[in-house]
């Protein structure tokens, strides 16, 4: 019973939310506290609640203070140069921005932490994305995907997990899967590749200035509105048919006045479903003006040495994670901004959202809380495992790392590695398959976790690029899935599973 109603209500919450009937947060807190009702079980409800927020505060504390310390750095201009590189190498082209995602995410992705990687790789895109009206979703799902396959890297949650509870090391796990990840990684840049020429198809490609602004390519004798043929930017040479911006929205948005803005990093309204910007808007872009009040180019250095300084101590957990962004976030603030009204006013630019953040992160909490609290989730991996036939013993490595993605998806890296894992172990260890392959095997399925909604980084991703959740699992989970079974056949083809 406990198995029907655990897959019954991850399948209601999953329809909810992607079909727009309800908001994430409300699904995440009302949809497991009716079935933890239903089950019987509606007396312990506070105690699965405060239980799963417990597990979840540090979590919570790390993602407040990491978008304070990141929206202050992306404000007093630690990464204009990285957005002005992407600029000079994406040059308009939707093929080169999407490929750029995926290179940007995959490279910030070796700190082993998927907030930041999100926080840096949507700063940096996000204004491009919008001045060039392409589809915010696909640049939440390219980087999604990216962050899933380097979240493997032995700092990182899942191998180091693997390794623990099998009680392995995590060097013997990760080195051999090296090869198979790559081929996933090789994977995910074609999949840009794919979803770029998507995009280019659909808006063509247009001219970018150093000063970030889209403008238009006429020919001699044409009139606005008529239909243009605009050579590639990055240097394709191949002709595009792409109709002329709207006219009037452009002169409008040129004639206005850069000014600096008291936010620094400036805040875009947000598009619509697939993130196409509105007419004629530039808001969103006044993140690269070059004079906005907040710049600190006499600290750059120091912001660099500060930001380098806690990507090595968070990669070699010298402190836990939330102290270290709680130490980071109040020294930037401290001495970029020594007057506290300023402070307050960098506080107050990023209070949304830490606001929409932390509040996913506590609904999150019930939904984990109740899940685990109630035995649904035990049972219903219990069933997956159970479910087995023999004859498929043999093929242990392969069954893992099937079993991962779903798992992963609908499971914490806790619950999945720690009370699946080493169960799928010792039905392995019956037919001759070590414990080596059934850990690198597990790993198959992260592709696809990183956007769980049991993830609160994900939520730092759709946040921070005002992408609906239900629309971001739409488009994501099909290509996440491909790329887990990419590394999942790869791994067979090299003999490492």
């Amino acid at each position: 019973m406990l198995t029907i109603l655990g897959f019954v209500m991850i399948a209601t919450f999953l329809v909810l939310i992607m079909t727009k009937k309800m908001s994430p947060m409300a699904a995440l807190i009302l949809i497991p506290a009716l079935f933890c009702v239903l089950v019987g079980k509606g007396a312990h409800l506070g105690e699965y609640v405060l239980k799963g927020v417990g597990a979840l505060a540090p979590t919570a504390a790390m993602l407040m203070f990491a978008i304070i310390y990141f929206g202050v750095m992306i404000d007093v201009g630690l990464f204009d140069p990285v957005v002005r590189g992407i600029l000079r190498f994406c040059k308009a082209d939707p093929v080169r921005v999407v490929v750029g995602t995926a290179l940007l995410a995959a490279i910030v992705s070796l700190d082993g932490d998927g907030s930041t990687t999100f926080m840096i790789t949507v700063s940096a895109l996000y204004p491009l994305y919008r001045r060039l009206k392409m589809s915010l979703v696909v640049m939440t799902g390219v980087a999604a995907t990216a962050n899933g396959v380097m979240n493997t890297v032995p700092w990182g949650g899942p191998t180091a997990r693997a390794a623990t509870a099998l009680k392995l090391d995590a060097g013997d796990i990760f080195v051999p899967m090296v090869p198979a990840l790559a081929t996933g990684l090789v994977a995910v840049f074609l999949l840009a590749y794919v979803l770029g020429r998507r995009e280019r198809k659909r808006l063509g490609l247009l001219t970018l200035d150093d000063a970030g602004t889209v403008t238009e390519r006429t020919v001699p004798g044409q009139t606005a509105g008529e239909p243009v043929l605009a050579a590639a930017a990055g240097g394709f040479g191949a002709r595009v048919r792409t109709t002329v911006l709207r006219t009037a929205a452009l002169r409008t948005a040129k004639a206005r006045p850069a000014a600096a803005t008291a936010g620094g990093s400036g805040t875009a309204r947000p598009g619509t479903a697939t993130g196409d910007a509105a007419p004629g808007t530039d808001d969103g872009f006044q993140g690269l003006d070059p004079h906005r009040a907040t710049l600190r180019p006499k600290l750059y250095w120091f912001n660099a040495a500060l930001t380098v300084a806690l990507l090595v101590l968070l990669v070699l957990q010298t402190l836990p994670i939330p102290v270290l962004f709680l130490l980071g976030a109040a020294t930037a603030l401290t001495v970029n901004f020594p007057h506290m009204p300023d402070q307050k006013a960098r506080i107050a630019a990023h209070a949304e959202n830490v606001l929409n953040v932390s509040g996913m992160v506590f609904a999150a909490a019930v939904f984990t809380g109740v899940l685990t609290g109630t035995g649904m989730v035990e049972h219903m991996a219990r069933w997956l495992v159970g479910s087995i036939p023999d004859g498929l013993g043999p093929h242990m490595g392969i069954v893992t790392g099937v079993l991962s993605i779903p798992l992963t998806y609908f499971m914490s890296n806790d619950g999945f590695y720690f009370g699946i894992v080493p169960i799928l172990a010792e039905a392995g260890a019956a037919h001759g398959v070590g414990a080596l392959e059934i850990a690198r095997a597990s790993l198959v399925g992260q592709a696809l976790h990183m956007s769980s909604p049991l993830v609160p980084a994900v939520y730092v991703l759709v946040g921070m690029a005002k992408v609906e959740f239900g629309d971001h699992t739409r488009f994501t989970v099909k290509w996440a899935v491909l790329t887990s079974l990419v590394v999942l056949a790869a791994g067979l083809l090299y003999g490492i599973i």
